[in-house]
């Protein structure tokens, strides 16, 4: 069976699947996944916005797709989102510019 692309929607009702061919593991992780997001010192709104921009910035189509789903369930706007979404961007782009002294570091080190 042949998909016409690699992401499928559907897939994401399947994520608890991934313990039928290691159920241990798949109960520790589901396990571990379901205490993190307990509320706790973070209420589980802000644990969803962060996990929506965490989302973005290792940009998996499934993870977006729950969490744009939970956080407006929990509350969100727009507005707040997409907020949460440019502060992974910034981070992200943030960690690839400050490696630029690596490079930097690197040149001068050559150079000399």
């Amino acid at each position: 069976m042949e998909r016409s692309t690699y992401y499928d929607p559907k897939d994401l009702k399947n994520f608890g699947k991934i313990s039928d061919w290691d159920g241990e593991l798949g109960r520790a992780f589901f396990s571990y996944y379901g205490k993190v997001f307990e509320e706790g010192a973070l209420t589980a709104r802000e644990k969803s916005l962060i996990a929506l921009a965490v989302a973005h910035a290792i940009q998996c189509p499934y993870c977006i797709d729950a969490y744009t789903e939970d956080t407006m369930a929990k509350g969100c706007d727009e507005e707040q989102m997409m907020e949460a979404i440019h502060v992974a961007a910034a981070i992200r782009g943030g960690a690839s510019l400050v490696h630029g002294t690596q490079m930097m570091n690197k040149f001068k080190d050559l150079s000399m």
